[in-house]
């Protein structure tokens, strides 16, 4: 049996997949390229950032529609008063009251 053919159909198998490889390597490397060209460009169209006196300032009579309150959180019943693990379901809406002491 000869299997010289063979030999010469795998070299030659190896050549075009080692050539398909380098090509499909070139193709990805171009889109790459592509892609960041194409980002450059976005962002030389979007306005510039705002230089040091160009930032809106807070006026001097302090933060606007501010209000400082001080929250006493709702109590969750204890296990020991229902006699089972309260479900998440069954804890209800996690809100909170405002505190008689504001200091």
């Amino acid at each position: 049996m000869d299997t010289s053919g063979y030999v010469m159909a795998a070299g030659t198998g190896s050549v075009v997949g080692i050539l398909l490889v380098v090509i499909g390597g070139l193709i990805v490397v171009g889109l790459l390229i592509w892609a960041v060209r194409l980002g450059i460009k976005v962002k030389q169209r979007e306005p510039r950032t705002p230089r040091g006196g160009e930032h809106p300032t807070r006026p001097d009579s302090g933060p606007v529609h501010e209000t400082h309150q001080r929250r006493e959180p709702d109590e969750v019943p204890r296990a020991e008063e229902t006699g089972r693990r309260l479900s998440p379901h069954e804890l209800g809406s996690p809100g909170s009251r405002r505190s008689d002491d504001q200091d």
